[in-house]
Order: C-alpha cells, then structure tokens, then sequence
C-alpha cells in the first residue's frame, strides 16, 4: 500500500475511531476487494438494461400502432364490446361470421365478424370511449337502432349512445349520444307504448328510476318522469298476463346481496303507479344463481324468459337463462333453461372469452330473431390487478437483486479468520466504552455475524460450481420476476387481439399441408393458431398416410381433414367449396409465429385483398433469374416475391387461377420436382389483371416479430439441403418466366408503411 493511500485510510479510521465505528471500518478494509455496493449497484443495472430489452422485443411489439390515439383506455370496470347474433329461435342463436350472407366488400369483410361496434367506433368520430356494453335494439320498419352504454373516456361516466344499421346488423352507424346526465347511466331499455319511444336506464346514482320520452327519435329524449323513488339497477319491463312487470335489483343491498337481489313491481300501466311484489326480494343471497337481470324479457312459444347475470366468480360472467312458469302478484316461480350460447374457448384473444353479460333478443318482420350481446376479453378489475402484480413483480425482482449484490459483496470482503481476533479488544476506546453491557452485546453480535458468513463463504464460495450456480438460480429468478413485472405493467392485457379496417371485423381460414410424419408438428399447430380471434377454421390438406381424427386435436375451432388421393404440392391450391371466409392464411405446419403478427397480417391483407400478402419475402433478380434467401433481399433492402408457406389470400381468385387451364404446365412442372407451387401461384398473380391493377405491386410484406421453424427439431423436413433446394427453385424461375412471363418490374422497398410492420 502506498504512503498517500495509507493517509487517507488512516483519516477514515481516525474519524470512525472518534465516533465509535472504528471495528466496523477495520472490517470493510480487511482486503482490497469491491464493496457491496458496487454488486448491488451492478445487479441493479442489469436488471434494468434486461427490463428494457424485454419491453423492445417483446412488449413494444404487441402494442398498437395509434399509442396517442384518444378512446380505448384501460379501464377497471373492463373492456366491452357488442356483438350480434342470428337465428330461427332466441334459444339458438349464431354469431353473424356464420351467416354467409352478412359481407362487406368495402372493408374487405368476407364475412363481418363480430364485435360489430367497439369503443373505437365512437373514439374515431369524436367521442372518445373506454368501452361499450348493454345493448339493447329498437327496431323500426328496415333499420335497426341500438342503444348502450358508453363510458366516456373524458368524464369517466356512463352516456348513452345510439347506432343504426340499415343492412340488418351487417355494419352499423354511429349517431351520437343520445341522453347525457350529471350522473353514471347504462342499460338503456328501449321501448314503445301508444305509439311513443321511451327510454328507462339505469341512474341509481341519482337514488330513482326514470323515464325519458323520445321529442326526436333517436337523439332528443326529455325527462317524462320519475316512476320509482329507489336506486334499482338493470331496469327491465315486460306486458304479460294483463298486467306490465318490472323486473329490477336494489344496488344498496350489502355483502354477498349486491349482485344478488331481485325485485318485482307491477302496474297496469309503464307509467305507473307501481307496486310491490308480494315475495320481494325474490331473490338475495347467491350471485351466481342470475338475479339481477342480463337484458330484455321476451316471449317465445307462448312462455315469458328472463336472461339472468351469473356474478359469480366476477361481476357479469355469464348470461343465464330463465323460463318463467308462474308469475302473479302473489307468486313467481322460474325454471334454468340452456342459453343455446357456446362459451369462446379462445379466452383473451377472443372480444367475449371471458365474460359476457347482456342479452337483447328481438323478432324480425321475416319470423327471424336477431339478438345482440355485449363481451368482454378479461374479467372485472383486471387492469388494478394487473398493475399490483407488476408492481409486486419489480419489487421483488428488485429486492432479491438487492440481496444477491449485497450476500456476494459480503462474501467477496470476507477476511481470513485471524483478522476477527483484534475486531473488537477489551482496550478498545470509543462510543461504546461510556456502556459497557452494551458494547458487550454488540461485540458478541459482530463476532456472532462474522463467523456465520465466513462459514457461509467457506461452503458457498462464488468461485466454487456450488456458488456459481446458487448465483445463477438466484439471477435468473430475479431477471425473470423483472420480465414479469414489465409485461404486467406495461405489456396490456395480455390479449393478441384482431385489429379492425374501416370499423369492422372479419374471419379467415387457415390452410396447411402435412401428412403423418409430421402429426406432432400439426397438434402444436392447431392448438397454438386455433386461439388467434379471426380464425375461424383450420383446414389440414392431407397428403399421405392415415389420417387423424378431428377429435385428436386441442382446438378452439373447428378442424377438417381433407385427404388427397395424389402426393402433391399442387394439392395446398386446390379449389374447395367447403372454405366459407374469402380470406385463407396459407402456413405451412412447421412455422410458429405470435397470433398477433398473423392478426397484423390479415389486417395488411384487407388494405390490400388482390396482393399475397405474407412473411417471407424474397428478391428475385439477375439474368438468368437466381433464387436467393431473405439475407439478400435485405441487403439491397428490396423484395418482390412472398412465399405463400406464410401468406393471406384470396381463395376464389387464388385458387380457381391456380387451378386454371393457364396454370396446367406450371401445375406438372411443380408435382415432376416436388418444389416450387408458391413461386408458381406468385408468377400467375404477377400476370394477372386482378391483382396487377396497383402498379404492378403483386405483393406485400408483414415483418414477425419472431418465427420458429419447428422442422429442424423433427428428421421429416422436406428441404434439408439448402443448396439443392436453391438449385431446384432456380430451374422453376427459369420455366416459369418462359411460361408465364417475367415479374414485376418495380422492386418494394423495407419499411415504407406508417406502421412500419414492414421493416
């Protein structure tokens, strides 16, 4: 040690001798080497740099495209949309993606998907939503009118709104906001009597049920009175047996009886005066049993149903169902009934996975029903939950951080154990001289101190494999509760959701190609993409062997087999008259990619639906024409190919061109090599006026935020020899060109979207 470095120690333990802490200094200078501090200061950082590269690579690529978009916030009270359903009775009903009819060319809806009106509906005309919930329709000559509720980004209250549909449910107009209070409102039960529109929503807040009329139908309403002073909830009435029958629950129940509590009043008249049900409440202690009400009373096959919500587990799980089978002033008795509802097993990434609690069914003119139902994808909280989880996540990532810098700067200072013996002598001067018993007890307690951790470093030595992996185990916990942290906080509900064009939804079909060698592959597959919330089937074109059953599968969407007589590559092409969407995702078993970047390519393809718009691009170039991998394409940062083992597209025009007498030669060249069908369909669309009507621009690229190629974990690729593979694909761009002509000219270049989905 040198002099200088020798005077400043010796300063310091002059001063800590003079206060009393001269041991305590002695020990952090048994050696030379760094303090725990300086671990702990490391540990911290690391954690952070790991934090941030999480959140760039895995959370910041789930995030929307519109962060400053106002509308859509994360609420407590959750995130409802309204969806609409079709059928011959009120007790079967299906979604309107069923119904082959219900297209929209303009958005490139084939078919329109449910949820039909969103908190974006309203956001992007300027009233800013955090959801929508509680529909109820009004159904007047050809259109249709829905009214729900809307919590207003802005007030954070309940409004009313008002949409109408002039193609019976297809697409919907927002209209404005129909009656605004001082207080929250919801559950706007819409009806007409002696030829008046009236309005009966919920305002408990205001401690009396009210009754607005129409002066201007649908926008004006003026307060027409105040039929009863209580502040029910979920209002509903209905004229059965003579008599008009309100059903409604009292929100100033306590407890369990909440959500609990069931009232009945009667009346001669919707506008009073109403009295009291003999039996009420008729019900007040389970939540789960449907008390309080989910919607509209209707009649159906000469019987009165009540839909009931089932707050069991949270608040508007479910809808459950109610018949009616005595109902006086005296008596009221009623019966579960089946729904005819099936639950969505795709649990957040679908818009209702989690919850749904309205039901609004109407008869059409045609004999028809139509009914509307609200959902939602998390349940009630679940953005407070999932902010005291992250925070209880960092805290502790940060605190075992904390603990592991600190034990291993410990462990690192730790002398030999003769330096102990002079720690703390009897001659010792200081503070703790004045106190005798108490220097006592903390000598012993120094010492006591000193000894365990110097046993601890003998057995735990960070050097030793024992030390170093306790370290590790004790890191990657740490880094792994600071991922989790991350994505609680900052990562949204956790949901791969759809995105919306222009408004609406839609559903396509996934195509693959696979045969038994590869079942493994397929059960990952199905399981994994049959959660993505626009797939609406899942299409296995099998090649050889025997087939599987449907039933194998853990899938949350119908499965179909289609066994081929013929080996063939042509076989991914085939026309198929059983596909129902317009849209197909053509994706070849072995590739495993986020639902949401398939979700960002089906939104690119609706923008776009005559391109193949897919994951993998190439760049085809030179003379003679050479095929090349993605690595060069992006060095000159150009591509104007896409292979359709990942790609949307058109099916009615894909196929059939596919098909075509035009395609016969390319169709044999690719079954005699076994390779090549996607450079073949990219030829035909690159030569057809359909899709050649944007400047030659036949395709486009969506960039994944990862892709796992799951073939190089089996022996049964098709292409192991990549140079072979090359060759062979070279030989076909050379066919093809004579055939077909060459490809487009104008070469796309990387990130040119807004979005930058393409970089």
């Amino acid at each position: 040690m040198g002099e200088k470095e020798k005077g400043v120690k010796g300063c310091g333990a002059f001063l800590a001798h003079k206060i009393g802490w001269a041991p305590l200094v002695r020990l952090s200078m048994a050696n030379s080497r760094p303090h725990p501090v300086s671990f702990l200061l490391g540990s911290l950082i690391v954690s952070l740099l790991v934090g941030s590269a999480y959140y760039w690579i895995i959370v910041a690529s789930f995030l929307k495209p519109d962060p400053g978009f106002v509308g859509c916030r994360p609420d407590s009270e959750g995130s409802w949309s309204i969806g609409i359903y079709y059928g011959k009775s009120p007790l079967s009903l299906s979604p309107i993606e069923l119904q082959q009819n219900r297209i929209n060319a303009n958005s490139s809806a084939w078919p329109v998907a449910n949820p039909v009106l969103t908190c974006k509906t309203l956001s992007v005309v300027g009233y800013p939503s955090n959801f929508v919930a509680d529909p109820f329709l009004y159904v007047q000559d050809n259109n249709l009118y829905m009214f729900f509720e809307s919590k207003s980004t802005l007030t954070m209250k309940g409004d009313i709104g008002v949409a109408r549909s002039t193609d019976q449910g297809a697409t919907w107009e927002f209209l404005g906001i129909a009656l605004t209070e001082n207080w929250h409102l919801s559950y706007p039960f819409v009806f007409n009597y002696q030829n008046q529109i009236y309005m009966m929503p919920e305002g408990n807040k205001k401690g009396e049920l009210r009754l607005y009329r129409a002066t201007k139908f649908p926008l004006e309403w003026k307060l027409e009175k105040v039929l009863i002073k209580k502040p029910l909830i979920d209002a509903s009435m209905v004229q059965y047996d003579g008599f008009y029958w309100l059903f409604a629950s009292d929100f100033t129940r306590p407890g369990t009886e909440k959500n609990a509590e069931l009232e009945i009043w009667y009346s001669r008249s919707p506008l009073g005066p109403w009295l009291q049900h003999k039996k009420n409440p008729i019900y007040k202690a389970d939540k789960s049993l449907g008390a309080r009400n989910a919607g509209r009373l209707f009649i159906y096959g000469g019987s009165l149903y009540r839909p009931g919500q089932d707050c069991g587990s949270t608040y508007g799980k479910r809808v459950r169902l109610y018949k009616v089978e005595k109902l006086t002033k005296d008596e009221y008795k009623e019966v579960p009934v089946e729904l005819g509802f099936e639950m969505p097993r795709k649990g957040r990434n679908a818009w209702n996975g989690n919850r749904y609690h309205h039901f609004d069914a109407q008869q059409l003119q045609s004999g028809d029903w139509i009914a509307v139902m609200d959902g939602d994808r998390v349940p009630s909280g679940d953005v407070t939950w999932r902010f005291l989880i992250g925070c209880f996540c960092f805290s502790f990532a940060v605190s075992m951080t904390a603990f592991l810098g600190f034990i291993r700067g410990i462990l690192k200072s730790v002398s030999t154990s003769s330096y102990c013996l002079v720690l703390f002598r009897r001659n010792e001067s200081g503070t703790f001289r004045s106190y005798p018993r108490f220097n006592l007890k903390w000598r012993k307690f120094f010492n006591g101190a000193y000894k365990s951790r110097y046993c601890l470093r003998e057995k735990m030595n960070p050097n030793s494999w024992l030390g170093m992996l306790v370290f590790c185990i004790f890191s990657l916990v740490g880094l792994a509760f600071v991922c989790m942290g991350v994505q609680f906080l900052y990562g949204g509900n956790g949901a791969e959701q759809a995105y919306s064009y222009k408004g609406q939804y839609s559903k396509f079909t996934m195509v693959t190609m696979t045969y038994e060698a590869r079942l493994w592959n397929l059960k990952l597959y199905v399981k994994h993409y049959s959660r993505c919330e626009s797939v609406q089937e899942i299409v296995v074109v099998w090649n050889k062997g025997a087939p599987p059953d449907p039933s194998e599968f853990d899938s949350a969407v119908p499965v179909r087999i289609r066994v081929e007589k013929v080996n063939s590559l042509n076989n991914r092409f085939k026309p198929d008259p059983l596909i129902k969407t317009r849209a197909v995702f053509e994706l070849d078993d072995d590739i495993m990619m986020t639902c949401n970047d398939v979700e960002k390519g089906f939104r690119v393809w609706r923008e776009n639906p005559k391109k193949i718009v897919g994951f993998y691009p190439r760049l085809i170039d030179g003379d003679p024409l050479l095929y090349r991998n993605e690595r060069y394409a992006r060095g000159k940062n150009r591509y104007n190919l896409i292979l359709t083992g990942a790609a949307f597209m058109d099916s009615q025009f894909a196929f059939n061109k596919y098909w075509s007498e035009e395609a016969r030669e390319g169709r044999d060249f690719v079954h005699k090599n076994f390779n090549c069908e996607d450079l073949l369909m990219n030829f035909l669309y690159a030569n057809s006026s359909y899709s050649n009507s944007d400047y030659g621009r036949t395709v486009e690229y969506v960039h994944p935020a990862w892709a796992i190629d799951t073939s190089k974990l089996s022996s049964a690729a098709i292409s192991r020899n990549t140079q072979k593979h090359y060759d062979i694909r070279t030989k076909c761009l050379a066919k093809f060109k004579e055939i077909y002509g060459p490809l487009p000219i104008e070469k796309l270049e990387f990130g040119t979207r807004q979005d930058k989905w393409d970089k």
